[in-house]
């Protein structure tokens, strides 16, 4: 077993998917991070904007902005969770393969 695992860990494939994985991860944070954040800057800077009533009703702008940025982090965390099980289950299962050969 630790022979295979050596193994996985010196291929050059294998620090390649580490990288390509990580750095997705971050990208996919960071836009959830600026999502959630341009929100709360909104509502520190902006109130007026996020209070504007919507049609002769009580509801504000904020209202479906919030639940919009919600929206948009759980589908950031679908796409993130569909590439994870088609693609990168796929990379790591190859590599895999290959260091049992």
């Amino acid at each position: 077993m630790q022979d295979v695992l050596d193994r996985v860990t010196s291929n050059p494939k294998f620090h390649e998917f580490i990288a390509m994985r990580s750095r997705y991860s971050i990208i996919m944070a960071i836009v959830s991070a600026a999502a959630y954040y341009g929100f709360i800057l909104l509502v520190a800077f902006n109130k007026e904007l996020l209070g504007q009533k919507l049609g002769a009703g009580v509801t504000t702008l904020g209202v479906p902005l919030g639940v919009g940025v919600i929206l948009f982090t759980i589908m950031l965390t679908w796409i993130y969770v569909r590439r994870a099980n088609t693609e990168f289950d796929a990379t790591n299962e190859a590599i895999i393969k290959e260091a049992q050969k």
